[in-house]
């Protein structure tokens, strides 16, 4: 049970409320992904090692996973008010901090602690607004709230990279500190209170242990190239942590009867099944942007605000194709618009098998609108299957893990493209280079075979490496749509209406 303090808010006051919440979920959101085309200067100011430019994105997710799994134990036992009011106020100090930052250890520091607050954003702005708008109403507040999370995760990289190009990198988070203070004011002013009668138990050995492997398996990823795997002391350290970590979560699952995810979740076919699917489109969501901006902006060379630019076609196809599907009735069968949504992202995908040096911008923008509308096809049909034959009681819990499935898959994506990456740049650049020898050089008449000649030869190389790395990983973003296709299939009919 809870207790609200007695509220007269008139129904302007509703609104405002309303605005403010959907601004929340927008910066929540926009913050994932605006470093993404500003990332040349951030790593360039900061000295960032390549292998640390996923920390930028994962750091943040990771962190919000983890407060986002206690949002609502924290508003229940502290207030809801309170929580909502403290996450802003932290989140305003990680933008101010990640302006500070003089190394790349500051910076992911503060998008650690920038994201640590975002967690309990977008759970309770969704909560204030289903309070704050009555119930004939709640489905389109519920698609209201999608969109705006989706618009912030595909407005951020164009955003970003207009204010990095024109005012520094320091101003994409800068913007963001005007909609916290309007959040932070209406809410002071206009939101009452709410905090639970009972503090309710919270199983925090279990997320800890849940955490502990999934951050000692993201360190690993990260971290593995660079020190030589299994060579490096740390590298042991967080295998250990990981295989750790999994184990007594496993073994806490299967002995003890309450846990922060209930074992009556897994009973539900379509609830798993859409997990699984939901991890895989975090899979491919977040590491597509995080591949596509460096593609072009140091192989391709475009500006940075324009790596941008060619960012927005896919998120307007994202936004536009989710907005129909979710006015198909739900008497409709949900299966063949995920069926046709996953199958248009593994198109997608393999056009990008095609990009090359030699291409313009038209292949981007053709393939990021087609797998913007297959993922807008696909979330409202995912949400359809995964809710559709789960216990309302069950529906909260089942959302939050929805929602950790997706960032996870995330945060495992961006780690798995980057190390791939690096891997297969090596390897092509090894493949090409033992053919450069001074003589062959100067028997194809390519010039001095000096060492200036060579070194030249050698960024060509390196650059055609990279280049076709970067194509490999766009093949690993596919197959990882193409294998949970099956599962659909699997899928629980709809009910029948009435």
């Amino acid at each position: 049970m809870s207790t609200t303090v007695p509220s007269t808010a008139a129904a302007g006051d509703h609104r405002a409320i309303s605005a403010a919440a959907l601004v929340a979920i927008y910066m929540q959101a926009v913050n994932i992904s605006i470093p993404n085309a500003a990332l040349p200067h951030i790593q360039a100011t900061l000295s960032m090692a390549n292998d640390e430019v996923g920390w930028v994105f994962s750091s943040y997710i990771a962190a919000s996973a983890v407060t986002m799994s206690i949002t609502q134990w924290l508003a229940g036992r502290h207030g809801r008010k309170v929580v909502y009011q403290a996450a802003l106020a932290i989140f305003t100090l990680g933008l101010v901090l990640d302006t500070l930052a003089t190394t790349s250890i500051q910076f992911v520091l503060a998008r650690i602690l920038q994201g640590a607050a975002s967690g309990p954003l977008a759970p309770l702005s969704v909560a204030i607004l289903l309070e704050a708008t009555p119930p004939a109403r709640h489905a389109r507040m519920g698609l209201a709230s999608t969109v705006c999370s989706l618009l912030g995760i595909s407005t951020g990289p164009a955003i970003g990279g207009w204010l990095s190009e024109y005012y520094g990198w320091a101003s994409i988070f800068y913007v963001s500190l005007p909609m916290t203070a309007f959040i932070l004011l209406t809410m002071a002013a206009l939101l009452s209170e709410k905090r639970a009668e009972r503090s309710q138990p919270f199983d925090f050995f279990g997320l800890t242990t849940f955490s502990v492997g999934m951050i000692g398996l993201q360190m690993l990823l990260d971290r593995g190239e660079r020190l030589e795997w299994f060579a490096s002391t740390e590298i042991w350290v967080e295998a250990i942590a990981s295989i750790l970590g999994f184990y007594l979560f496993s073994v806490h699952v299967l002995t003890t009867r309450e846990h922060f995810l209930r074992t009556a979740l897994f009973r539900d076919r379509n609830l798993v099944l859409s997990t699984v699917i939901s991890f895989a489109l975090g899979f491919v969501l977040l590491p597509t942007l995080a591949l596509t901006s460096p593609m072009l902006e140091e192989l391709l060379n475009y500006p940075v605000d324009t790596t941008g630019y060619m960012t927005v076609p896919r998120g307007v196809a994202l936004v536009g194709a989710l907005v129909l599907t979710s006015l198909v009735p739900g008497q409709v069968d949900y299966r063949p618009f995920l069926m046709g949504g996953m199958a248009l992202v593994v198109y997608a995908n393999w056009l990008m098998l095609g990009y090359s040096p030699a291409m313009d911008w038209r292949p981007v923008v053709e393939a990021g609108l087609l797998q913007g509308a297959g993922l807008g096809m696909v979330l409202p049909a995912l949400a359809r299957a995964s809710f559709g034959t789960l216990d309302p009681k069950l529906r909260p819990e089942g959302s939050a893990l929805i929602n950790l499935s997706r960032l996870y898959g995330s945060t495992i994506g961006i780690a798995v493209v980057q190390l791939f990456f690096y891997a297969n740049t090596q390897a092509v650049h090894i493949a090409l280079a033992k053919h450069l020898t001074p003589f062959r050089v100067a028997a194809l008449g390519a010039g001095s075979t000096g060492k200036p000649g060579l070194a030249a030869l050698n960024g060509m190389v390196t650059h055609q490496a990279a280049t076709v790395a970067v194509i490999d990983q766009f093949e690993i973003l596919m197959f990882a749509m193409l294998v949970v296709i099956p599962l659909v299939f699997l899928l629980r009919k709809p009910r029948p209406a009435g």
